[in-house]
């Protein structure tokens, strides 16, 4: 047996059985080792970082940066379309929903780029289809790896630990990489408390593999024991974090990666679920709506504040996305259906703050649909060439213009 090799094994394999086998992906094999020295060296900043916001469920992108200032809006929406006088006013076409204030003043501030349009060719109407055609950047590819994953990979093909931060209760497909195993967390309480008894049967075979010797083995022992110790950092730096700036009424996780940022974590990549598909908005569409721009709004805007607090506001970017917008017409439930184009933002200091792209016809429709106007690889084309650096082509299979979005 080659002194590399654990049953026919090799190292990528035993990662990628370890992850999704013995369930050590929720807290994340990329975790070992973290080092107080590591997060020393972090804590200095510098090194960019990129923040993806996942809003689930299909976010109805013409009530969120509504067009006001166009007729055919009221017409196709008589009942859900937010009358003028309501917006919160960008020009004299377009205004925020009125419930988000903290997008209004980061764009005030010259810290938010909208992308209007957003999309991509022959469109899935599918929650699922068009999740994974975003988490891949590969539409109809069937890709195993996500975008991010990719961009981690390209970046640092030794996988360092630590690289990637998955904030959510499961993995996402976006953050799955050849080389690297991002860190997984929901609530670091529960994951530390939780998770380990239901792996301790796991953990114990992984620690009788060390006394045989082979060095596959003691890498397996070695990156379980580690995992282990992130777990104990990861709840210190949340426990431990305190901050005047108020993150809303509902938090979904930027705290926590403020959290990690402050106390030096050496992630680069940090994606984070809105969860529970709650964009999803069929039935009663107004209310539900309003309260979780309001939400969302408030938690990205308080990120971003935060960050200039601790000295990071330069190094950090924020891309907001959904899998698609809603249909440009209102349903007979008073809500809307699953549609195609929408609108996509990034936020942050390093932004160029303004409007993006062309925004689609609301009168010629493809079967009741907006026609997408801006190619939503090229977004990722911005935070990966643009922002974080590295080859688009080689991490989006192909070449895409970014978007000029990013000040420096």
């Amino acid at each position: 047996m080659s002194p590399y090799r654990l049953g026919g094994l090799g190292r990528r394999d035993v990662l990628r059985a370890g992850a999704y086998g013995l369930g050590l992906g929720v807290v994340g094999w990329g975790a070992a080792p973290l080092l107080v020295d590591t997060a020393a060296r972090a804590a200095t900043g510098g090194e960019r970082i990129l923040v993806v916001v996942e809003l689930s469920g299909a976010n109805d992108g013409l009530n969120t940066v509504i067009p006001y200032g166009d007729d055919a809006y009221y017409r196709a929406r008589p009942k859900l379309g937010i009358r003028p006088e309501k917006v919160r006013r960008i020009d004299e076409r377009f205004g925020f929903q009125p419930t988000m204030a903290g997008f209004e003043g980061l764009y005030k501030d010259g810290n938010l780029a909208i992308v209007h349009g957003i999309g991509y060719e022959q469109p899935s109407f599918s929650h699922f289809t068009s999740m994974a055609y975003w988490h891949t950047g590969a539409p109809n590819s069937g890709d195993v790896y996500g975008w991010l994953g990719r961009l981690a990979d390209a970046m640092d093909p030794r996988g360092t630990p630590n690289f990637v931060v998955n904030v959510e209760g499961h993995q996402s497909l976006a953050v799955r990489a050849r080389n690297h195993v991002p860190l997984v967390f929901d609530n670091p309480e529960k994951f530390a408390r939780g998770q380990l008894f239901e792996e301790r049967g796991a953990l114990r075979t992984l620690t009788a593999a060390r006394s045989a010797g082979s060095p596959a083995e003691a890498f397996l022992f070695d990156v379980s024991s580690s995992a282990q110790k992130a777990e104990v950092h990861v709840r210190e730096a949340c426990a431990n974090y305190r901050t005047p700036v108020d993150y809303g009424l509902y938090r979904f996780g930027l705290e926590r990666v403020a959290a990690l940022i402050a106390a030096g974590f050496p992630s680069r990549i940090y994606y984070v679920a809105y969860p529970n598909n709650a964009f999803d908005t069929h039935v009663t569409q107004a209310d539900t709506h309003a309260r979780i721009l309001t939400y969302t709004s408030d938690h990205i805007s308080a990120f971003v504040r935060d960050m200039a607090r601790i000295g990071r506001g330069d190094d950090v970017a924020v891309m907001v996305f959904s899998e698609f917008g809603r249909r440009v017409a209102e349903n007979a439930n008073l809500g809307t259906d699953h549609g195609t184009a929408s609108v996509a933002f990034v936020a942050g200091k390093p932004v160029k703050g303004g409007q993006y792209g062309a925004m689609p016809s609301l009168t010629d429709l493809d079967d009741g649909n907006m026609r997408y106007t801006m190619d939503f690889r090229r977004l990722y084309a911005s935070m990966v060439c643009s922002w974080m650096g590295a080859d688009g082509s080689a991490v989006l299979k192909g070449a895409f213009e970014p978007i000029d979005l990013i000040a420096a």
